[in-house]
């Protein structure tokens, strides 16, 4: 399981996109690990005697990648203007 990493926040990351520290660059890599860890849970629902313990705490990374999404996703772009 991946461990916690401490990533800068978006207003201190480069303006650059293509930079390694990049809100976008960043989003990008969470998607990454949200797509893997849907996999992993698949894989690991569908087999017989699966370590609920592990099966749990992956779907609870799962979650906090989802939530970590959407907060980067609403930084990066604003509601609009009614």
């Amino acid at each position: 399981m991946p461990g916690n990493i401490n990533w800068p926040a978006v207003s201190d990351a480069p303006a650059n996109p293509d930079s390694l520290h990049s809100p976008h660059r960043r989003l990008i890599e969470l998607r990454m690990e949200h797509a893997d860890l849907d996999g992993l849970i698949d894989r690991a629902g569908t087999q017989a005697g699966a370590d609920e313990l592990s099966l749990r705490r992956l779907k609870k990374r799962r979650l906090a990648l989802r939530d970590e999404i959407a907060r980067l996703e609403a930084a990066l772009e604003p509601p609009e203007l009614a």
